[in-house]
């Protein structure tokens, strides 16, 4: 499995059931993936021009879902990639084990294009900020948005989740674990 990223870390198999607790069970993740997708869609006034791009590791399959969903509403697939920014992070000496994946760009590209990032938890915002000067080393789209399934405070830069699925206010000592079944075989959001 990826090394986790700052923002989303592991879920520990080995934490006792009572230091965790569930905020989101699988039918909650499915619903607040179908409002963003329709938020998308608002937003954009269809699905044109649209491109999806996950940040690794769990935001990639959260935007394939999201795609799927736009897709079953508009009957037109809409255009998916993935995004890593591990060297783009500014926590590389601190944390320099971090595995690199594969950036993966439609044909298309995404010059000209709206780019939603995708991501499971939105923290810092340092990992987004990465995300922005990856996507710019990529290509001048018109515009780039975020979705995120959690928001969980605790900014350090100025950004803005522009469509949240769950905003989840915790302590900066509690750890926010998102599983999604295509990584770890179930659809889950805890908190301990």
């Amino acid at each position: 499995m990826p090394a986790p990223t700052q923002e989303t870390p592991s879920p520990d198999p080995e934490a006792p059931a009572s230091l965790a607790r569930t905020v989101l069970d699988a039918g909650d993740i499915s619903r607040a993936l179908t409002r963003i997708s329709h938020e998308i869609l608002e937003r954009n006034k269809g699905p044109e021009d649209l491109v999806l791009l996950g940040l690794h590791t769990r935001g990639v399959p959260l935007a394939h879902r999201i795609g799927d969903r736009i897709a079953a509403v508009e009957g037109t697939p809409v255009a998916i990639g993935s995004l890593d920014v591990t060297m783009y992070r500014d926590d590389l000496r601190s944390q320099p084990t971090r595995s690199p994946h594969k950036t993966a760009i439609p044909p298309a590209g995404i010059d000209g294009m709206v780019v939603v990032l995708v991501d499971d938890v939105l923290f810092s915002g340092r990992t987004v900020r990465a995300a922005l000067d990856a996507v710019s080393d990529l290509g001048r789209p018109a515009a780039v948005r975020l979705a995120v399934l959690v928001d969980r405070g605790h900014r350090e830069l100025p950004i803005r989740a522009d469509h949240v699925g769950k905003n989840l206010p915790s302590a900066r000592t509690e750890r926010v674990s998102v599983l999604v079944s295509e990584i770890d075989g179930q659809d889950e959001v805890r908190i301990s």
